[in-house]
């Protein structure tokens, strides 16, 4: 990213604020798409960053599912039973939603040694998170807010919109701190939340809540 707008700087440009609302995501996520890369700025001199609005159009263009949230609508077509628990196993079903190979070892480890019994499936980001949850209908999904592209409150909205949500639980992982969170916070009600940094201090009692939910529902 530029640190200033060069001489021939177009006059499109939109604000971190403005490209927020246009795709649907938190201003964080959009500070974090501009750092990586993913849409071209500079900032100003006074520090704040100004966004081409081309490349805002080329973003959507790239990522045909961004309009709605940036999460596909419909879930794939699935013949799975109404109910998520795998009638053959027995398993619970966890979905974990981080795109950080090395935390999904981390939450895969901790969930293997709350001795569950459970089948694991793994995304990468928002739009394989929700089309694995129409597929697999996962018990519990575990979410971290800051995916690719798509942010993980954008996923969580997207999900209690869908009619296939009803009964699942979900958990919230992040790097994010309480204060550093607020941006998303009208989605996280009623969620559990861990940060990374306490994982090995939380994360066995909030799944264990979890699992006895799951049972108690059955």
């Amino acid at each position: 990213m530029n640190t200033q707008a060069p001489p021939e700087a177009p006059s499109d440009t939109l604000t971190t604020r403005e490209v927020a609302h246009k795709l649907g995501l938190a201003v964080r996520s959009v500070q974090l798409m501009v750092d990586r890369g993913e849409l071209r700025a500079w900032k100003t001199s006074g520090g704040h960053r100004r966004i081409l609005a081309q490349s805002v159009k080329d973003w959507l263009t790239r990522s045909p599912n961004a309009l709605s949230g940036g999460l596909p609508v419909e879930p794939p077509k699935t013949t799975f039973n109404a109910r998520r628990r795998n009638s053959d196993t027995g398993k619970v079903t966890v979905l974990i939603i981080e795109d950080s190979v090395h935390f999904q070892r981390v939450l895969s480890l901790l969930i293997q040694n709350c001795q569950a019994d459970v089948a694991l499936h793994l995304a990468n980001d928002a739009a394989v998170g929700l089309a694995l949850c129409g597929a697999v209908r996962p018990d519990i999904i575990i979410v971290d807010l800051l995916l690719p592209g798509i942010d993980g409150a954008a996923l969580i909205t997207s999900l209690r919109s869908q009619p296939y949500f009803e009964g699942m639980q979900l958990m919230v992982v992040t790097a994010l701190d309480e204060a550093e969170r607020e941006p998303y916070a009208y989605a996280l009600t009623g969620i559990p939340v861990i940060e990374k940094k306490d994982l090995t201090q939380r994360f066995t009692h909030e799944l264990s809540a979890l699992l006895e939910r799951i049972q108690n529902d059955l």
